[in-house]
């Protein structure tokens, strides 16, 4: 007499046929966090903080979400790569890109010879065309978010509301698909006009405009946001803070110190009976056409009113945290290796030869024989940038002898 066929849910049988058995897994840290992506919600038009402005950037390990491998190979066993399950799979828009070919590669210059060390092979690859200028107006939908392989940061396919067209810019840290962005850099929309009552109203234009990705001149841009991709100078596309991860903050506007200058400068003039001179007069100037913005290094610069810049953090901040596993990966990447200088013959480098580890009581110099440290023409006195304000701070967290 036959039996009826019991069904066993959850017990795993000897075939490997099964189509129920679970599949091996090669990989972890997939799972749900803070940066996975989300269903795409159409974006409104009401003002929401959350999403509105971009949010500091996570400094803790709780805010670091890496991927890890099955050490099945060693090539696998260090491989540390940030979870970005939000990328597009496919291929970028072909029309959007050029190859990039020739002994330009190799770090070769028009005439052959070695002008950049260390640059050679790699995978084939094709420059994405990405717009820094953003000078197109109105609404630009996301599309999708793509990897570069050109660059540590992420990129937006945009089109256009309006006209339809196909663009790429630096993605933001959170931009997802769906996502509504605008730039600011040929005017002030007339609606938007409009709703302030044909008037500037810092409050609303702030709130209206200073959104994550949207692209505006830094007179617009409200004290104390986090931007990236500025521009130095006007009409010219960003060319500060386009890395993975990286940031500015403004810090002042000459639009908030005018009216104490100007009363400082009354008070000059009613005390001494002297107007003030031609280098004060342009100091004031530049102080009232410029905004001060401090990098990540500590660096204060003075970047003109009128540059561009995009409101928010550069997408992937955990791509620092990368480990490639292996020295193939480098090679891919167009990396070859790099020979320290201590361990080639003397007639290779200034730091070679002798007996042992030892450069032979020798100041650390260049291969080419120029001290490489001791400030001696690292930064010379001619190139010195009247722009930068403060200059970045070097050997951080590192106490001197002698000094507190």
């Amino acid at each position: 007499m036959l039996q009826p066929r019991i069904a066993l849910r959850g017990v795993r049988l000897p075939f490997r046929f099964l189509p129920s058995l679970p599949s091996r897994a090669y990989s972890s840290g997939a799972e749900q966090h803070a940066d996975s992506p989300s269903p795409a919600e159409p974006s409104s038009s009401t003002f929401d903080p959350s999403i509105a402005f971009a949010p500091p950037p996570t400094r803790g390990d709780s805010g670091i979400h890496l991927r890890k491998y099955t050490p099945r190979t060693p090539g696998v066993r260090h491989l540390r790569r940030p979870i970005n399950d939000h990328l597009w799979k496919g291929r970028p828009v072909h029309k959007l890109t050029f190859p990039k070919k020739g002994h330009g590669k190799g770090g070769r210059n028009n005439s052959g010879r070695v002008v950049v060390r260390h640059h050679g092979g790699g995978h084939k690859r094709r420059i994405r065309i990405i717009d820094y200028k953003r000078e197109a107006p109105g609404p630009h939908v996301v599309e999708r978010i793509e990897h570069d392989p050109g660059r540590s940061a992420h990129i937006a396919l945009l089109r256009s509301q309006e006209t339809k067209q196909l663009s790429y810019i630096v993605a933001a840290d959170g931009m997802r698909e769906g996502d509504v962005v605008q730039s600011y850099m040929s005017g002030i929309p007339k609606d938007l006009w409009e709703s302030m009552g044909g008037a500037v109203d810092p409050g609303v234009l702030a709130a209206r405009t200073a959104w994550r990705g949207n692209c505006l001149p830094l007179h617009m841009i409200p004290v104390g946001t986090l931007i990236f991709n500025i521009g130095l100078y006007p009409g010219k596309g960003a060319q500060l803070c386009r890395s993975a991860g990286t940031y500015a903050t403004v810090i002042a506007k000459g639009t908030n110190l005018q009216s104490d200058a100007s009363r400082d400068q009354a008070q000059l003039q009613k005390e001494d009976g002297k107007p003030l001179s031609q280098r004060e007069r342009q100091k004031q100037e530049r102080i009232f056409n410029h905004i001060t913005v401090r990098l990540q290094s500590g660096e204060v610069r003075l970047i003109h009113k009128d540059c561009c810049a995009t409101v928010g953090v550069a997408s992937n901040p955990n791509y620092k945290y990368t480990q490639l596993g292996k020295a193939g990966r480098s090679r891919w990447l167009n990396i070859r290796p790099t020979v320290r200088g201590l361990a080639m013959n003397a007639m290779d480098h200034p730091h070679g030869g002798g007996r042992g580890k030892s450069k032979g009581n020798v100041h650390p110099k260049s291969p080419w024989g120029l001290p490489a440290k001791s400030g001696y023409r690292t930064r010379p006195k001619w190139r010195v940038n009247k722009a930068v304000v403060i200059p970045r701070v070097r050997n951080q967290g590192k106490r001197r002898r002698g000094y507190n």
